[in-house]
Formats: C-alpha cells, structure tokens, sequence
C-alpha cells in the first residue's frame, strides 16, 4: 500500500463513502414552517391586547387578546389566550377561547380550547375536555369565502313595521294581517 500508486488502487479505497450516502438512512427533513419560509411568525404575547381587525398571509401565534376580526394562513390561539371576533384561516388551532364565527380549512380544538359560536371548516379535530358551543358545518373552501351577512327582505321589514304602526293606532289584527303585503 505504501509503495503503489494511487490510480492502482482499487476505486472503493480512493476514497470514503459519500456523505450523502450515510445520510440516506436517516429521516427525510421535515417540510419548512411558516418562519422557514422568509414570513416570520407574529405573535401576540400574553398580556397584550389589540383591538381593531388583523390580517396577514402569515402565521399568527396569539397568547394575548384580540378584539376584532383576525385573517391569516395559519392561526394558534394558545392556552390562555382569547380572540373576541371572527377568525379566518387556512389552519386553525385553538387552545384558548374564542367568541365569534371560525371559518377554516383545518380546524383543531384543544382539551383546552372553549369556542362559543360557529365553525366553518373542511377537516374538524375536537379534543376531549374542549368546550364548544354553536354549530359546525363542512364547508369544501371554508377559508375562502367572505363573511355571511344576515339581510332581511325590506319588504317584510317593511310590513312588520307598517302592522306595528297599524297597531298602535288602534286599528283591528285581522285588518292589518290583510293589508300587509306578502314577503317574497
């Protein structure tokens, strides 16, 4: 081995095993979190609250209060945290409270999470001890539609004000349920 020449020797002792051949047995790396990818995650600390609507196509890790309406990819109410007002996002996870209507994607409650009003969601995960009171509904693109506004017909507004007027001024029920148009 001393006295031969390098190019004589055979090619597996050259040199060593690549690096990326021993590397081959280990797991694959896990796919880029939302800091990975040049966004940052923003967060809210615990003691903070913020009023007013925030949005963003980040992630969003809230361990304060939020007053208002919250838009992001990705949303983490932690425990002890509280989010007064609609949420909006692709994945959503709840270990806090949260008083208003959920719309996303992927929604997970934690045993920790208490949730009061509607949620709107794709895939929902709801963990033992978590409180949740409202309703729940599958929805294919949950995250991407814009709030649903409750519009009552003016007609039928209108006609429950003209038969309360008509009320009022002493004119008889049946009278008023006659005259009133017919909601559409």
């Amino acid at each position: 081995m001393f006295g031969k020449d390098k190019d004589s020797m055979p090619d597996k002792l050259k040199s060593p095993a690549p690096v990326q051949h021993l590397r081959s047995a280990a797991p694959a790396p896990a796919p880029a979190a939302a800091s990975d990818s040049g966004y940052g995650v923003s967060s809210i600390s615990a003691g903070m609250t913020v009023i007013g609507k925030i949005t963003g196509s980040g992630a969003v890790k809230i361990l304060g209060r939020v007053e208002g309406e919250l838009h992001a990819s990705t949303v983490l109410i932690a425990d002890g945290a509280e989010v007064e007002g609609n949420v909006v996002a692709e994945e959503l996870t709840v270990g806090g409270r949260v008083k208003g209507t959920i719309r996303a994607n992927r929604v997970r409650l934690n045993s920790t999470a208490i949730v009061e009003g509607d949620i709107f969601h794709r895939s929902l995960a709801i963990e033992e001890n978590a409180r949740f009171e409202g309703t729940s509904r599958r929805d294919d693109n949950a995250s991407d539609k814009p709030r649903a506004q409750v519009v009552r017909p003016q007609a039928s507004a209108h006609a429950s004000s003209a038969e309360s007027a008509r009320k009022l001024n002493g004119a008889p029920e049946k009278e008023a349920q006659a005259t009133t148009p017919a909601a559409s």
